[in-house]
Formats: structure tokens, C-alpha cells, sequence
């Protein structure tokens, strides 16, 4: 939407990162476009940012305490989410492509370990309760030397590999060294933080955390148009030690060494601002990848690539360049010669055990899909477009030289899903909205609604999780099928040969009476793989699932790894809480998928709770009011599973 000691290693990377940091002076880009000779577009940014400090993973927080507090929501985050609302209007769709149902597996051989992990519960009382109801949780996951480090919207936590906790849910504001969210005692508001992502890199032995921060006015809340890339790197393998942060300056307005993009306030010029920022990585170097919007306006200008030396980041540099891509003008549209098209969603690859693309130098490889309206698309594609930014060796020499490229192959049809239904179930605060008595504790004032369960947001048809593995890229994304004549929300996958831009094989994945949204792909080095997703339906309440994956057979049949105990029963579903009165049922915009060794480690949102009217406006010390037994708070009930999946 949002850190020891000195090995010989840490000393080796300390001299190459220097060698990158006097490197920085002297790079010069080129960029080269499949089908593009004849349209070229801007040059690309180069910009040093410094860093911002150091910060330390609390092991040990202090929770808040259960009750609605003034504001309970950040309404100016809500506003903006609102303003930049997936586009769910399918202008000239191509026919929802019928599917066979996957066959549901009784079996959980591969399963090797499921447990639950952060929850809406944690996140709003993390940072002594200094913390807003949220939705949706948006799934970061990294694994690495024995640890495991979950990060959501707006909380982080490390496990163990046995799956228990080391510290406690510790919010986002505090890693990064902010003020909490909204101070309970005083009312100053601090940072947004928003869509966080993080990676494990085997060969630096190093943790990377990234998150959008969008600056606020302390004293309302209302947001003041800078933002920034924060990027958190540890100082060493162990995530619950030091980190170095960085803070790359996202507006865009020619403003803090960024470009100028031309962005809107719909009345004048105004900054732009980041969205939806993703992370890879290859051998060489370290990426982030936004979505560039208007920030007061209502336009999208174009995907945002940033590179960095991965070597200069895991010495914690005091200084690190950054080189940005603009890819507006990048694409090339169907029946078209010149590209014209903007970049939309271009996810990195990350790959397990350091396989990288050693090809060119150093190859990192991105995909992207272009049906959406912010890619000039008309709700349904077959265009799939595969990305390579190359010679990323120079990242770490004396003069750099990166070469990026875009090829549009054609896939099998997609199109953007109708949203996910949900078992019938016991939704308390739905009860309790149309109850004015109990509406007006959590809702300041009688609903003017009859709430309803509502439906989950199924994604639109941005690209998912990539992975490169087994010399191969990995991908999937939402869409619309059609099982057994019902309409649904499905994913279609696909597996590429970058090298030869060759489609090795592509499919859908739909259930019978269920739908099945947010994958995310992890594959082995072997080639062998987990696709992690949610599962919800009429006769599924929202359930942690996955299926296998290799190039020779395909997607094989689902199992549910953890079976949701009730529906949704969040505040983004209702009514009165919704912009316009109109509800936005969010879900996590991502999911994630970590490759280790022989297994793939998956997380997923899903319920793991219920509970009835009765038991919600209960108030006891071991259930205080609106908490069910302590398993939820007022507004809200997500929770997130973490499995570990063995692979053959």
C-alpha cells in the first residue's frame, strides 16, 4: 500500500561495496527495448542516497489494550486506497475460458509444518496499541539460517523453523525508526507505512526489508505528498540484530534528486508517489519495482525500476547509488510496431539457492501483464510480457552499463475475476453495526446500512510472485474461469524460457465451487515447486491452500494446508465504513512463496478464527469486549498461515 559481528565475510563485502560506492560516479546506462529502436524514451535516473541510520529488531513489545479508540481507522490511507481502487470495469472482456476443476487432495504427505502467523489482533495491538485497524494484510516472507521472518501490513515478527516465535509482533513504524502510527496519548499521527516485502540472500547472508512510506502531517493525519522507498538490509545473518536503513526519495516532482515525471493534482503539478513496491534480486545486484500514480491526481504514469549493487547494501554503505528506470513508452500493444504502452506491475524474480542467470553478465528477469486500465488495457490480455535488465556484473565495477529489454509473448487468455464468495458464518461485527447500541461503540453513531457478509476482493490481473528457477522464469496471476458453467475467480500460470522468449508451458487452476486467489510461486533449484494461494467458496470458509508445480506436468491438485474456521468479518466488507458507501472487501494484495533446499515455504492470508455476537460483546479479563476470547479486535479477524512444504 509499508539492525554484531564482523565476519571475514562481512569484511570482503565491506571492500567490495567500496569498490561499488567509487563506482557509482561513473555509470552510464543504456536501454534497449524489443521492437522499440524507432521510439526512445527518457534516460535513466542516477542518484546516490544515504543512510539513514541504524535500527534493531525489538524482541520484546508491549501490547495495547482491547477497546475502539478515536480514530480507529487512518481515513486518510482509506481515501487513497479508494483513489487508486483496482480497476474492475472489463471494457471488451475476452470470454471467462472454461476449465476443468481441480481434483482437492485428502492428502498432506508434503506438508511438513503448518502454523499460524500474524493476525489483525497483533498488528493493532502491537507498539502498545499506538497502531490502526488495518486491512488488507499484505504478505511479506523470508527464510534463511535457521529463521523465519513474516512481515504484514503493518507488524513484523521472526520465528524459528519449527515455527515459534522469537520476538514479539513488533510494528513497522518502530523498525524503521518512526513514530508509531497515531501516539493513543497525545493524537500525533507518524509515518504510513504500507506494502512491506522482504528477502533472505543466501550468498551475502543478509536480510532485506522494504516498505512504502508516505509523510504525513503529525497533527491531522492528512498526507503531506513526499514518500520513500524504505529499505532495510542487516548487518548480519541474524535478522534479530542490527539493520542499516536506506531511504530512496520516491515523488518524482524533482524534488530530493528525484526526477520530474509530470504528475498531477488534477489542478496543477504535484508529486507522484510509489505504489505497490516488490522486490528481487540476481547475483549481482538488488530491485524494487513500484507502481507510479499521481499522488493528489488521477492518473498512472508508468512502472518504476530501481537497481543497486547487492554487494554495496549488504556492507552497509554509508552511501549507495540507485539507477531508475522510467518505463513509460516501453511496451509495444498488439497490431503496434513502436511501444507506447507504460510498464504496469513489473515483479522481480528472486531464485533459490543463489541459481542465478549468469548470461549476459548477469541477467536479472522481471513479467508483468498488461489487461489493466494503468497499462492502457481493456480489462482481459493474452500478452505477457517478460522483461530483462542485463550486464548487471557492472553494478559492482568501475563504469556500469545495463542493458534493459521487454519481449511480448502471447499466452493463453486472462481477465479480470469477479470477487471471491465466502461460506455463510458467523459475522459478529456485521451483527453488531446493525445493532445501534453496539454501532455506535464501534462505529461512532447508528449504521445507516443493513451490513451483510460481504465478498473478498479477488485481485485484479496484475502479475504475481516470479521466480527464477531450473533456468526458468515462474509466474501466475488472477483471472476469470469458468468451472463447471459457474464463474469464478481462478489463476492462470506460467512457466518461460527467458533466453529463447518461449512459453515452456502455461495453464489455469479453478475449483469446483471454489475460488482461488493471490498465488504466489516458489520452485527449487530442481525445478519442482508450490503454488501457494487462498482457497474460498460457498462450502470454504477462506483457507490457506496450494498445489504442486514442475514444468513436465504442470499444476497438480490442491490441498488446503489450513482450513479457515469462519468468513471474513472485517471493516473494509461494510457499508458505513466504505468511501461513498461503497465497501471495498479487502484481502492481501500478495502472497509468498520461499524456496529452501528440497522445500518451499508458503504464506497465506486466511481466517483462523470465529466467534458469535454473544461471545463478541462478551466482557470479561479473559475476553474483553470485542475480542473473542482474545483472537480478534473490533473491526477486524484476517490472519495469515505459514507452511513449509517438502517437494519432490
Amino acid at each position: 500500500m509499508q539492525f554484531f559481528r564482523r565476519s571475514k565475510l562481512s569484511v570482503a563485502l565491506t571492500l567490495i561495496g567500496l569498490a561499488a560506492l567509487i563506482s557509482g560516479l561513473l555509470v552510464t546506462v543504456t536501454i534497449t527495448r524489443t521492437h522499440a529502436a524507432a521510439s526512445p524514451v527518457g534516460s535513466p535516473v542516477v542518484r546516490q542516497i544515504k543512510s539513514g541510520g541504524a535500527t534493531t529488531f525489538s524482541t520484546t513489545s508491549a501490547p495495547g489494550k482491547d477497546g475502539v479508540q478515536t480514530p480507529e481507522i487512518d481515513t486518510a490511507a482509506r481515501g487513497l486506497s479508494q483513489s487508486v481502487i483496482k480497476n474492475n470495469a472489463v471494457k471488451a472482456a475476452i470470454a471467462s475460458p472454461s476449465v476443468q476443476a481441480s481434483t482437492m487432495s485428502s492428502s498432506k504427505a508434503s506438508l511438513t509444518r503448518s502454523f499460524d502467523g500474524l493476525n489483525f489482533r497483533q498488528n493493532r495491538l502491537a507498539s502498545n496499541g499506538n497502531q490502526f485497524s488495518l486491512e488488507p494484510p499484505d504478505q511479506g516472507l523470508c527464510v534463511g539460517n535457521g529463521y523465519v521472518l513474516e512481515t504484514v501490513n503493518d507488524v513484523l515478527r521472526v520465528y524459528n523453523t519449527q515455527g515459534s516465535p522469537l520476538a514479539d509482533p513488533m510494528a513497522l513504524n518502530q523498525f524503521y525508526g518512526d513514530m508509531p502510527a497515531i501516539n493513543r496519548t497525545t493524537g500525533v499521527f507518524g509515518p504510513f507505512i504500507t506494502d512491506p516485502s522482504c528477502y533472505y540472500d543466501k550468498p551475502t547472508q543478509r536480510w532485506f526489508h522494504n516498505v512504502l512510506t508516505l509523510d504525513v502531517d503529525p497533527a491531522t493525519g492528512a498526507f503531506l505528498g513526499t514518500n520513500h522507498l524504505d529499505l532495510a538490509v542487516s548487518n548480519t545473518s541474524n535478522p534479530l540484530g542490527k539493520w542499516t536503513v536506506y531511504s530512496i526519495a520516491a515523488q518524482d516532482d524533482g524534488t530530493a534528486g528525484t526526477p520530474n515525471h509530470g504528475c498531477s493534482t488534477g489542478t496543477g503539478p504535484g508529486p507522484c508517489f510509489g505504489d505497490y513496491p516488490h522486490i528481487g534480486a540476481d547475483a549481482n545486484g538488488f530491485y524494487i519495482t513500484t507502481n507510479e500514480y499521481d499522488f493528489f491526481g488521477p492518473n498512472f504514469h508508468a512502472a518504476q525500476i530501481y537497481a543497486f549493487s547487492k554487494l554495496a547494501l549488504a556492507s552497509n554503505n554509508p552511501t549507495i547509488n540507485v539507477v531508475q528506470f522510467d518505463t513509460i513508452n516501453s511496451v509495444v500493444p498488439g497490431g503496434a510496431s513502436i511501444p507506447v504502452n507504460p510498464g504496469f506491475t513489473i515483479w522481480p524474480a528472486t531464485s533459490p539457492d543463489s541459481q542465478y542467470a549468469t548470461n549476459l553478465n548477469g541477467t536479472e528477469y522481471f513479467m508483468s501483464s498488461d489487461a489493466a486500465q494503468e497499462a492502457n488495457g481493456i480489462g482481459s490480455s493474452r500478452d505477457l510480457i517478460v522483461w530483462s535488465l542485463s550486464n548487471t556484473g557492472s553494478l559492482n565495477s568501475l563504469t556500469s552499463s545495463l542493458t534493459l529489454t521487454n519481449t511480448v509473448l502471447t499466452v493463453n487468455p486472462y481477465s479480470i475475476p469477479a470477487k471471491a464468495t465466502q461460506k455463510k458464518g458467523n459475522v459478529p461485527l456485521a451483527t453488531c453495526l446493525n445493532t445501534p447500541a453496539c454501532s455506535t461503540l464501534v462505529a461512532g453513531g447508528a449504521d445507516p446500512f443493513t451490513e451483510v457478509e460481504g465478498q473478498l476482493d479477488s485481485n485484479d490481473t496484475r502479475m504475481q510472485q516470479v521466480t527464477y528457477a531450473a533456468g526458468k522464469l515462474w509466474g501466475a496471476l488472477d483471472t476469470s474461469v469458468t468451472v463447471k458453467n459457474v464463474g469464478e475467480a481462478g489463476i492462470e500460470w506460467f512457466i518461460v524460457n527467458p533466453v529463447s522468449s518461449k512459453v515452456v508451458k502455461q495453464g489455469y487452476l479453478g475449483g469446483k465451487n471454489a475460488n482461488l486467489i493471490y498465488p504466489a510461486i516458489g520452485v527449487t533449484s530442481s525445478g519442482k515447486g508450490v503454488m501457494a494461494f487462498t482457497l474460498t467458496g460457498p462450502n470454504n470458509y477462506p483457507s490457506a491452500a496450494y498445489a504442486p508445480i514442475d514444468a513436465q506436468n504442470g499444476v497438480g491438485s490442491i490441498t488446503i494446508a489450513a482450513d479457515g474456521a469462519g468468513p471474513q468479518d472485517g471493516f473494509t466488507e461494510y457499508q458505513i465504513f466504505g468511501t461513498n458507501s461503497v465497501p471495498r472487501p479487502r484481502w492481501g494484495d500478495y502472497g509468498a512463496a520461499v524456496p529452501v533446499g528440497n522445500s518451499v515455504w508458503i504464506a497465506s492470508e486466511y481466517i483462523g478464527q470465529t466467534c458469535s455476537y454473544s461471545q463478541y460483546i462478551k466482557n470479561t479479563a479473559s475476553s474483553p469486549l470485542f475480542s473473542c476470547n482474545k483472537t480478534r479486535t473490533a473491526l477486524g479477524n484476517w490472519g495469515t498461515r505459514i507452511s513449509l512444504v517438502a517437494v519432490k
